[in-house]
């Protein structure tokens, strides 16, 4: 008896579920660093995030069937989390779990078709819908992280948080701000030494201040072959040749290289965001522009944009931009002459 069986005949051992799951596992060390910065807020953010991100995806699945499987929801959920604030209040990110998954993936038919990542979709819906709540910041490590919950957290449905201007002032370990270091760099000209933003000891969105443990985590996975290095490192050397063109400009005005790798969610867009394999180029030429561009357009939004940062409108304009780039960096067919 002969068997006849269409291409492909040999399976690679890695399929989506794999790769997905073992994203999952790799943000789970930036996951509890965020826990221990901001404590139950943070947690409760992160559970209301993904179990809404879920939610969505089985709502968007009653005819295709139970997709929940893939884990594409819980990266999504847990990815979005760690880029709002920590005192984001608890309802609008359950909103921003819904648009999310809602606008950023099931409006283009499921996993594999969206254009778009959907975390950073989520993420800017609510940058339009509550431009206040999304940039209210609260200071790392303060004191009864783990006994208190931030005022802003439990923000009834509809309504406006509090504002935790005072109660910052009250938990602080040292004067804080209600700055992150991007807005006291941008809007007061002060610099957060480069240590304090590599180690994580900085305010900020919830999971984006741990660079060290982001680039750990990125690592594993690029040692794991689960996502492509050269996008991360392509972003990383965009945004550092962009700062270090400007910053020999003018050394006073803008920042070096390293403020602007460290700082903000450069490392967590970089290494888990525009690696994501449905928005990315698939060339090897392809993707090396695609971060350059990202890393790019990061700098010049935070440096001449009217907004403190630009990672997440960068890589939402690469995944726009990857079909072209796709297209212009196809490489040549092996026999076929090239095209004068």
């Amino acid at each position: 008896m002969i068997e006849l069986r269409t291409t492909p005949h040999i399976h690679a051992r890695k399929d989506v579920v794999m790769i997905m799951r073992n994203v999952v596992y790799a943000t789970m060390p930036i996951v509890a660093w965020s826990v221990w910065q901001y404590g139950l807020s943070s947690l409760l953010l992160l559970l209301t995030v993904v179990a809404s991100c879920l939610a969505t995806e089985r709502l968007f699945s009653l005819k295709q069937g139970n997709t929940l499987g893939d884990w594409s929801a819980v990266i999504t959920g847990i990815l979005l989390a760690l880029s709002l604030p920590p005192g984001f209040p608890l309802w609008m990110g359950a909103v921003a779990g819904f648009s999310g998954i809602g606008l950023g993936k099931a409006l283009f038919g499921g996993l594999g078709m969206n254009v778009f990542n959907p975390a950073l979709v989520g993420r800017a819906f609510v940058q339009a819908a509550f431009p206040v709540a999304i940039t209210s910041w609260t200071p790392a490590l303060f004191d009864g992280r783990f006994t208190s919950i931030i005022p802003s957290t439990i923000t009834m449905p509809f309504m406006l948080p509090p504002a935790t201007a005072e109660w910052n002032a009250s938990v602080a370990v040292d004067a804080f701000t209600g700055a992150t270091p991007l807005g006291l760099q941008k809007f007061e000209g002060v610099s957060t030494p480069a240590l304090d933003l590599f180690l994580g000891t900085s305010a900020g969105s919830a999971g984006e201040s741990a660079a060290l443990v982001i680039l750990l985590c990125g690592l594993y996975l690029a040692f794991r072959r689960m996502l492509d290095w050269r996008i991360p490192v392509s972003v990383m050397a965009g945004t550092a040749i962009t700062a270090s063109a400007f910053h020999l400009i003018d050394p006073v005005a803008y920042p070096d290289a390293l403020f602007m790798l460290f700082s903000g969610g450069l490392m967590l867009g970089a290494w888990f965001m525009a690696s994501d394999m449905m928005g990315s180029p698939v060339t090897p030429r392809g993707v090396v522009i695609y971060g350059l561009l990202i890393g790019f357009v990061t700098v010049i939004i935070r440096l001449f944009g009217g907004l403190t940062e630009g990672v997440m409108y960068a890589i939402l304009l690469g995944n726009a931009a990857t079909p072209l780039i796709d297209q212009l960096t196809q490489p040549r067919i092996f026999g076929q002459r090239k095209s004068s």
